[in-house]
């Protein structure tokens, strides 16, 4: 086939344009790299648009030919990306149109402007400004633009069910797909990685949490409840804590470690290429976010087999099921958060079945095929196109119509 016969091929291929904040490092980034890496070649062909731009994340785009467009968007109101965002899907065509998150929801209204695109938007969690969802200029702007979405995608049972009651979107338009997790990548095994010299020793157990350092995901609270398991008992000197991430709350929480005196008991190592062999030197994995949607890193920990400790928040009461794999402590309460490590730490036999249950867990739910499958379903559905069955999605279906009604 020449280049230019290709080329045209390829064109009939439908390009769905996915609209974002920026393409930074984050659980929704990670997602949407997943899906478009692992979406099969030639059922839809992918573009990204960043309002802001690209911060480096673009490096682990694989699948070929992906456009990715930065519209260098001003903070606050600039009016001209509007403009710039107009005449890409102009110049794309694209057959639908994806937002994300509320940064990127009134883009809703340029697509709904071509004639011909279809619009899908999908919530993935809520930032330190809007914990709960119940911001009232928040939600106004969300209902004003309800008319517009044609289909909401949801990461999580409790943004569905907020979706359904909050933003009074008609279930019929809602859909929740969980993310995925590689479970080929996150897998139990020995430790890979090094610690600073006299970090680590044979008596030690590690607690640890992965994420950006943000005030949203609470690290200063872990510190704390680290803070009083150090002090409050001196057999505990055998505690270690690993916080990985980068972000805006780096010198606070630095300040908070040292101010507590636990400089030799944390290790700090910045953003990190190597998660999965950071997560086998835990012995336990903690969450202590004020908000989460579906938690990537909760997902990538549970695939490692290790036992888990978050706030009930979010998601997060869908992923860890109480006194099997692990538990959840109130938001902001250190207290809480130490003595429920406390006593986990305690009993080697909890820690080694809640991984086991952990483990498990995430290989029955949470695959990444499923996850694109499903997201791909909701492209075919809206532009009326027969559903690809795959191989996982071709079991799916057996289990379905063998299972009976209720």
């Amino acid at each position: 086939m020449s280049d230019h016969a290709l080329n045209m091929a390829q064109q009939t291929v439908p390009l769905v344009v996915h609209v974002i904040y920026a393409l930074g490092t984050g659980g929704l980034e990670n997602g949407l790299v997943n899906i478009i890496n692992r979406a099969a070649p030639g059922r839809y062909r992918h573009a990204i648009i960043c309002l802001t731009r690209a911060e480096g994340f673009e490096s682990r785009i694989t699948a070929p030919n992906v456009e990715l467009i930065s519209l260098h968007k001003r903070p606050g109101h600039d009016l001209r990306v509007y403009w710039r965002l107009w005449r890409s899907l102009l110049r794309l065509r694209p057959a639908i149109v994806h937002t994300r998150n509320l940064a990127a929801l009134e883009m809703q209204v340029i697509a709904a402007l071509i004639p011909g695109i279809k619009r899908v938007h999908g919530e993935h969690g809520r930032d330190i400004h809007d914990i709960d969802g119940s911001n009232k200029k928040y939600n106004f702007l969300r209902k004003s633009l309800r008319p517009l979405v044609q289909r909401y995608i949801a990461v999580s049972q409790d943004l569905a069910q907020w979706l359904a009651e909050v933003v009074e979107v008609p279930t019929v338009k809602i859909q929740q797909i969980y993310n995925g997790v590689d479970q080929q990548v996150f897998t139990p095994g020995p430790m890979t990685v090094s610690a600073p010299a006299g970090f680590m020793t044979a008596e030690v157990q590690v607690i640890g949490t992965v994420g950006r350092l943000a005030e949203v995901k609470d690290q200063l609270t872990l510190i704390e409840a680290f803070g009083l398991l150090i002090q409050g008992d001196a057999g505990q000197k055998q505690l270690r804590l690993i916080i990985v991430g980068d972000g805006p709350m780096n010198q606070a929480l630095c300040d908070k470690i040292t101010e507590l005196g636990l400089d030799k008991y944390v290790w700090m190592p910045g953003d990190r290429e190597d998660i999965p062999g950071l997560l086998r030197m835990l012995d336990v994995f903690v969450l202590p976010s004020l908000g989460e949607g579906i938690s990537n890193t909760l997902l990538e920990a549970m695939a490692t087999g290790l036992p888990l400790v978050a706030t009930r928040v979010g998601g997060n009461p869908e992923l860890i099921d109480e006194g099997l794999n692990g538990y959840l402590v109130p938001v902001g309460d250190a207290v809480a958060l130490a003595n429920r490590l406390q006593g986990i730490l305690a009993d080697p036999q909890t820690l080694a079945l809640y991984g086991e249950k952990s483990l498990n867990k995430v290989r029955q739910n949470f695959d990444w095929n499923r996850t694109v499958d499903e997201y791909l379903g909701v492209y075919d559905q809206l532009l009326g196109r027969a559903q690809h069955l795959t191989p996982h999605t071709k079991s799916e279906s057996k289990k379905q119509s063998t299972s009976g009604s209720v």
